[in-house]
């Protein structure tokens, strides 16, 4: 039997566009954006780091290391040999991303070595992710098709949060407190 798709697929939108949508659905989220251009990454990173009071920092093994050259802190590359429970030793991480929807906000690694494993995008209590602009679709059928098929795929729609019975918000129970995006607008 054929399912019939029905959903809308192939939409674009100008670069300005796409970046403001993406911006609105972020902070929402209650994520930090910060546009920069692809120069300016490394001190982007470094100030966003500076700022949260992040010292230590770990990153995946495929990680541009030229992002990180303006931070004066310490830089620890990740392994499948570190135990998960030592990643929250860490005051953040680092990543790339592999596409982003803006339409929902939602940002995709799907294990890239430039992304790493699970476990390093989920402890540390900040995540700051580089989203390049030119990974970023309007839609979700388009984010989906370009991901890699097989590859474990987490998707981050803001800091992990959660209600409480109450309906307080409390950030942080299952994974990031802190979600800083850095859009590099002209990649």
């Amino acid at each position: 039997m054929t399912v019939p798709r029905a959903y809308r697929t192939g939409r674009t939108l100008p670069d300005a566009e796409r970046l403001a949508l993406l911006t609105d659905r972020l902070l929402d989220y209650k994520a930090y954006v910060h546009p920069c251009t692809a120069a300016d990454t490394a001190a982007t990173i470094a100030e966003v780091l500076r700022t949260r009071g992040a010292r230590l920092v770990g990153v995946p093994a495929g990680l541009n290391r030229a992002w990180l050259a303006d931070f004066a802190g310490e830089v620890r590359t990740d392994s499948p040999d570190v135990p998960a429970p030592a990643l929250g030793g860490l005051d953040g991480v680092v990543t790339a991303s592999a596409v982003t929807c803006a339409e929902t906000g939602t940002i995709f690694l799907d294990g890239g070595s430039d992304q790493g494993r699970r476990a390093l995008s989920l402890v540390p209590d900040l995540h700051v992710c580089v989203v390049d602009l030119s990974t970023v679709t309007v839609g979700v059928p388009e984010a989906i098709a370009r991901l890699v098929p097989g590859r474990p795929t987490t998707l981050i729609s803001g800091p992990s949060a959660t209600s409480d019975i109450e309906l307080e918000r409390v950030e942080g129970v299952h994974g990031p407190r802190t979600l800083d995006v850095v859009i590099r607008t002209d990649v």
